[in-house]
């Protein structure tokens, strides 16, 4: 069983938007490993709860997070993970 697999089974989502994170699993891994090789530790929490924002397009994704310094938003993301919101 895959980590979003593993994940979706604990998160109660609609599963017209389950499906599509199963269908596009691609870019939803590829997404959680952006975040595991900026070196945000609680990538599965950020996952479970803003599961949505996985299914944007990767180059988009990584477009978020690359406006800021990382070690300054690592330090912020791992302190309080609804940052995430206001990115």
């Amino acid at each position: 069983m895959s980590f979003i697999d593993e994940n979706l089974e604990n998160i109660s989502i609609p599963s017209e938007l389950k499906n599509d994170l199963e269908n596009n699993q691609d870019v939803v891994k590829s997404n959680i490993e952006y975040l595991k090789e900026l070196g945000i530790s609680n990538y599965k929490d950020i996952f479970k709860t803003y599961y949505p924002m996985f299914l944007m397009d990767s180059s988009n994704f990584q477009e978020i997070f690359s406006k800021y310094d990382i070690n300054d938003l690592i330090d912020k993301i791992d302190k309080n993970m609804a940052i995430i919101e206001h990115l």
